[in-house]
């Protein structure tokens, strides 16, 4: 299933800080750090120069893939014409058969955190959210169980 080219501003802010902090920050200081390894000799029993030569790796992989991804990728500001439905950025809160009550945010793949409450606009949950109202009723289908649960409120603001 290909991913949702999708990112709320929030996320898009996000991905930028952590490019900029990657490249102006953390690459420079590691860089810094294997040099001075590297000055000390023998590099081939030198952890700090072999740690560091991986964490510049793993920064270089990291910086490529955000620079692609964030061109790829496309902000949805939320629109006043979606007000009462939910779309793509809206924060939901769900009751379930139980009376448990969740609230989630629709968000991209590239920014969902359940711990946070972001779900990603791909999940099945936020698929049979797609256009729905609140008292509306929301079957979910995964493949373990149905999970039915009903919309109390749709929001595009931070609370």
């Amino acid at each position: 299933m290909k991913k949702a080219n999708l990112i709320t501003r929030e996320g898009w802010n996000a991905m930028e800080q952590e490019l900029k902090f990657l490249w102006k920050d953390e690459r420079p200081r590691v860089t810094q750090a294997v040099q001075e390894a590297a000055a000390l000799g023998d590099r081939s029993e030198n952890a700090e120069y072999i740690y560091g030569k991986k964490r510049l790796r793993e920064i270089d992989r990291r910086v490529r893939f955000l620079s692609k991804r964030m061109e790829q990728i496309r902000i949805v500001e939320p629109d006043p014409r979606q007000e009462g439905k939910v779309y793509f950025g809206a924060w939901v809160e769900l009751e379930s058969e139980a009376g448990d009550l969740v609230t989630y945010r629709l968000v991209g793949p590239d920014e969902f955190n359940v711990r946070e409450g972001k779900i990603s606009i791909d999940s099945p949950l936020a698929r049979a959210l797609l256009g729905k109202q609140v008292d509306d009723e929301v079957v979910v289908r995964t493949p373990e169980s149905e999970q039915l649960y009903y919309i109390n409120q749709i929001r595009y603001k931070a609370e």
